[in-house]
């Protein structure tokens, strides 16, 4: 049995215990604080990687304004611009810089550059498998692209805004895949099933931090969230195409190169704020990088492999 303490005691007691137990809290906020998590690493797993020549084959699948096709169209072509003999360094277009990002991972792969070209279109207006499409359809679509005349390299299957997909908004805004040894990628028009979540920063958010939407840069809401949704699985494709490509992040969750940084287009990007932009005086769109024929594009950020980090544009 122990010794009754005296009240004098007691307070000085509890006095000591408590100052003892914030010694503790500090101490540990200060080893929170000094925790930081390793950083993630870009791997290389040996795999094939879509280098030298890479002709995209497009198909329209629904009803698409030439509009809308020449917004994605020049896109591709802002990535590896045809240069002039006379032409200065400075007046390649941005888009073909952030692309650039993704030459770095050929390269420490030992592997040639890839330029990008557009090999055909194929307008599938009518919707000849219907407007309610299951995921090994899209496969199918791909595959016909893939062995139809002209057909290029990687094959791009384009959804209009009135065709729902097995899985659209619900698990992605977009894949890519293989069908043999011919990759593919499928993306969807979110404008009216999903612009929240497929489109955003140019729409409301459906859930998170409620910032007001940027401007689209040409003016479409759908066409530009493809833009983006295009531009970060194609980047993907080019460095993962078969699976065994690189990978950033845990080797029990891997990711892609530009899923890595989902949601950041700017400097001081955090979860619901794009980052800083530049900003068109004449339409208020919001974009980081410039294309061909004029054209403003908001580029998703991409895992840089020299420096481990999100790079943006701006």
């Amino acid at each position: 049995m122990g010794f009754p303490l005296s009240p004098q005691c007691l307070v000085l007691y509890l006095v000591l215990l408590q100052v003892s137990f914030a010694n503790v809290c500090w101490g540990s906020r200060k080893l929170a604080a000094l925790y930081q998590p390793p950083p993630m690493v870009a791997k290389y797993h040996k795999g094939l990687l879509l280098d030298g020549d890479l002709r995209v084959s497009v198909i329209w699948y629904g009803k698409f304004t030439p509009a809308q096709k020449s917004i994605i169209s020049d896109f591709l072509l802002s990535l590896t611009p045809q240069q002039t003999q006379h032409q200065s360094p400075s007046s390649v277009p941005s888009a073909a810089k952030w692309w650039g990002t993704v030459q770095t991972y050929l390269q420490k792969a030992g592997k040639k550059q890839s330029r990008v070209a557009l090999a055909s279109q194929f307008d599938d207006e009518s919707c000849s498998m219907g407007k309610l499409l299951k995921r090994t359809q899209i496969t199918e679509l791909a595959q016909k692209l893939s062995s139809g005349p002209g057909a290029g390299e990687l094959a791009l299957v384009l959804t209009a805004q009135d065709v729902a997909v097995e899985g659209f908004c619900v698990s992605g805004c977009g894949t890519h895949g293989s069908v043999g040894r011919r990759p593919f990628i499928w993306v969807g028009n979110s404008a009216t099933q999903c612009p929240g979540q497929c489109a955003w920063p140019f729409h409301q958010p459906i859930y998170g931090p409620q910032s007001p939407p940027l401007g689209a840069p040409n003016g479409d809401v759908g066409a530009d969230g493809m833009v983006i949704n295009v531009a970060s699985l194609l980047a993907g494709t080019v460095t993962n195409p078969f699976g065994n490509g690189y990978s950033v992040g845990a080797a029990g969750a891997p990711t892609d190169v530009a899923s890595a940084c989902t949601g950041s287009f700017g400097k001081g990007s955090y979860p619901g704020y794009a980052g800083e932009l530049l900003v068109d005086s004449g339409t208020g769109g919001s974009y980081n990088a410039q294309g061909v024929n004029g054209r403003k594009y908001l580029l998703p950020a991409l895992f840089d492999p020299t420096t481990s980090q999100c790079s943006t544009m701006v």
